[in-house]
């Protein structure tokens, strides 16, 4: 029996999301006017749909420079790479949400994007500052992947590598906007509306990262630049000034009063009383500053019934005639509530003040310098205590940085479990502070940290990815080791101290690549390879992460393995998703994973052995309880 076309399941898209598609797709939502008859977009009839709104000019205000049209490609072009979970380096894995990803990182983005869109409340990077010497990433995209593999080991070399890129350079500060410029744009489809990215950066390339961002994110979701103290004392002073500081430039995805958390302050005491109650005095109702005279806002300047009915203006110490901070409705209903404090200064002259009965915390916005949040001494100190007094890495920010930005950024949201993405991970620092910062202030932010394996030349730590995932373990050692009488390992709340590691991958699955079949053998052995995908030593824990990513679901998903009629099927999420990955199917499992109703099914092609019959029963059956069924 042959299968017809309806018989045939749908097939898993082993491709990362198509970022450029999905925008089409919005674009023709948004304007349906504009679709063409084969389904691509009009753009002169996009034009005229947003009339004047459009700038036809040749001349315009932006951001150029040798390489960016090869930017919008890369950005174009979907991964097929994979995550192979790495259980042996993780710790608590069948119950964490924390992520350590080893690869390069523009291969990861794509992968997370499906998984990961719009769920990621706080971004923070450290990328490499353009120094001339520190790693960068190769502004070749052609091969992204090869290069990552072959750089890897994990094929064999012969593309090119990843290295630095020396200030000698004719395309120094291009080659690094090249590499910036599509990761910083994956990154803003992974933000929530009310997310915010941070960048560390200095004197370097600051100027050109704003403008980046501004391009990226748009001038009007910049919160600004935080300045912090990165040094005290010491630093070359062969130049004309000693550089003591860094920057962390804050955009968000679309800038909201929630965007960014706050300071709570710690409430102060209610030390005076009257007639309602206890209270004490806040801010004086005089205003100060610029434009606080009678002159400069005429209508603020009014008289208010005084302690014994009398009138008081606002007088200032020197005698001049001012203003008040509240206007006359708000003012004239606090005199006659009791809410203002009233004193004397002489010859019937008051200073008023707000009288505060509020035990309520207050709190204030975050300020741009900071001076006491750690040295980048610090950080390094911070990495040899974990290590015994052995330094692994250079330049590591300091932890205390990093939770000051984690409260500005992640906390202070109706989140319960906000996550905070690391694509330039180093040492593990954002890990560290996330586990500090949810210990301190009993939150519950989740990390995703993604690294690439650069060697470290040492024989225990190979890779920097490796120094990564032993600081976050011996981090978590710490604070077990430190709350154990009240926190013993094995309870629910330890085992949330923990993290997945997963690493860069080629697919799982051999894809079928049309010209490769050139003859009568070849097609033969492209056949053979369709119906046995499988790269040889790939488990089932493998294929389960790829399906994940695929198929958009996050690779901290609950999973749950089950037996269906004597073959091992893995549930997710709570049955949403059933993936069986048996290389001969029966009818009787078929049935069993349709019998649980789940939305979604997922096997193997090779699963059928090339019993049509069977694979048509499969496709009907599913149907007719309105389950998708995909093959790969």
């Amino acid at each position: 029996m042959t299968t017809q076309a309806n018989d045939e399941p749908e097939k898993v898209d082993l491709k990362s999301l198509d970022v450029a598609e999905e925008k089409r797709r919005e674009l023709l939502r948004l304007f349906p006017e504009v679709r063409t008859e084969g389904g691509k977009i009009d753009f002169d009839r996009l034009k005229l749909t947003l009339g004047e709104t459009v700038d036809v000019g040749r001349e315009r205000y932006g951001m150029n420079w040798p390489g960016k049209a090869e930017c919008f490609r890369t950005l174009q072009a979907p991964s097929t790479a994979t995550l192979r979970p790495m259980k042996d380096e993780s710790v608590n894995w069948d119950t964490t949400e924390n992520l350590i990803i080893e690869g390069d990182n523009l291969e990861v983005l794509k992968l997370l994007q499906k998984a990961y869109l719009g769920k990621v409340k706080m971004i923070y990077i450290d990328p490499p500052y353009n120094t001339g010497n520190d790693f960068i990433y190769p502004d070749n995209y052609s091969e992204s992947l090869q290069t990552y593999l072959e750089y890897t080991g994990q094929v064999d070399a012969g593309g090119k590598k990843f290295g630095t890129n020396p200030d000698t350079d004719g395309r120094f500060h291009s080659k690094w906007l090249n590499m910036m410029y599509p990761r910083l744009s994956l990154a803003r489809n992974l933000l929530r509306n009310d997310g915010v990215i941070m960048v560390s950066i200095d004197d370097r390339e600051i100027a050109n990262l704003r403008l980046l961002m501004n391009t990226v994110f748009g001038e009007n979701n910049a919160v600004g630049e935080l300045v912090w103290q990165a040094k005290k004392g010491g630093g070359s002073d062969s130049g004309a000034l000693v550089v003591d500081h860094e920057y962390v430039v804050c955009f968000a995805r679309d800038l909201q009063k929630d965007s960014l958390g706050e300071i709570q302050l710690t409430p102060e005491p209610l030390d005076q009383r009257d007639s309602k109650g206890p209270y004490r005095r806040g801010r004086e109702l005089n205003k100060w500053g610029s434009n606080s005279l009678r002159a400069d806002r005429p209508t603020m300047f009014f008289a208010v019934p005084g302690p014994n009915k009398e009138d008081v203006y606002p007088i200032r110490p020197d005698g001049r005639e001012g203003c008040w901070r509240w206007g006359k409705p708000k003012m004239i209903a606090a005199a006659f509530s009791g809410d203002i404090d009233f004193v004397a200064r002489g010859n019937g002259v008051y200073t008023a003040y707000e009288k505060i009965r509020s035990t309520e915390p207050r709190r204030k916005p975050f300020r741009t310098w900071s001076d006491d949040v750690g040295q980048t001494s610090d950080g390094t100190k911070s990495v040899k205590d974990l290590f015994n007094g052995e330094k692994l890495f250079d330049f590591a920010k300091p932890t205390k940085l990093l939770r000051h930005l984690i409260k500005l950024g992640a906390l202070g949201t109706s989140d319960d479990t906000p996550i905070v993405l690391d694509f330039f991970a180093g040492s593990g620092t954002t890990a560290h502070a996330v586990l500090e910062t949810n210990a301190e202030e009993r939150s519950d932010c989740r990390f995703v940290l993604v690294q690439l394996p650069e060697p470290t030349g040492r024989s225990d730590f190979k890779t920097i990815t490796a120094v990564a995932r032993e600081r976050v373990k011996r981090c978590i050692g710490q604070m077990l080791d430190a709350e154990s009488k009240t926190l013993p390992v094995g309870s629910s709340d330890a085992t949330e101290l923990g993290f997945r590691a997963f690493t860069l991958a080629e697919s799982n699955f051999v894809p079928w690549v049309q010209d490769r079949a050139s003859g009568a053998k070849d097609l033969e052995t492209q056949l053979e390879m369709n119906v046995h995908n499988i790269l040889p030593g790939r488990s089932p824990e493998d294929l389960l992460a790829e399906i994940l990513l695929k198929e958009g679901f996050p690779l901290t998903i609950p999973v749950l393995a089950q037996v269906i009629s004597g073959q091992p099927v893995t549930s997710v999420a709570d049955g949403l998703l059933l993936a069986c990955f048996e290389r001969s199917l029966t009818l009787d499992t078929i049935k069993g994973m349709a019998d649980m109703a789940p939305q979604r099914i997922v096997c193997l092609d090779e699963g059928f052995g090339g019993n049509d019959q069977l694979k048509a029963n499969a496709v009907q059956i599913f149907k007719s309880k309105g389950i998708v069924f995909r093959t790969v």
